[in-house]
């Protein structure tokens, strides 16, 4: 069974930093891995995507401020936010999508809070 875990989260001031983390559990080629978050009444949103090839992608709201990594191994990814907002205020999640044959897994989610 694979696991998702997320760690990190808490509570940052506007403008500061944090960064985030989420490990698999087991070591499985995934075809990406991503970020999204759900603040208190909104739908989930993508936050970040890596591929295995190590492209990546950010929402419009957080360009220039978040940055998703991995390490070498590939079973740990990051998100690292710089000068965050009370907006990025959410539940982050973490998912991991295998191609073949085609599935997602989930984390749990880790909170962070962003105090003006």
């Amino acid at each position: 069974q694979v696991q998702l875990v997320e760690s990190g989260g808490g509570l940052v001031q506007a403008g500061g930093s944090l960064r985030i983390s989420c490990t698999v559990s087991r070591s499985i080629v995934f075809s990406s891995m991503g970020w999204y978050r759900q603040a208190p009444g909104k739908q989930r949103e993508l936050v970040a995507i890596i591929t295995m090839g190590g492209s990546t992608n950010y929402a419009d709201s957080v360009k220039g401020r978040f940055t998703i990594s991995r390490d070498n191994a590939g079973n740990t990814i990051y998100l690292r936010m710089d000068s965050p907002q009370p907006e990025d205020t959410a539940v982050y999640y973490c998912k991991a999508t295998t191609a073949f044959p085609k599935r997602e897994y989930w984390g749990k989610g880790t909170l962070v809070t962003v105090s003006s």
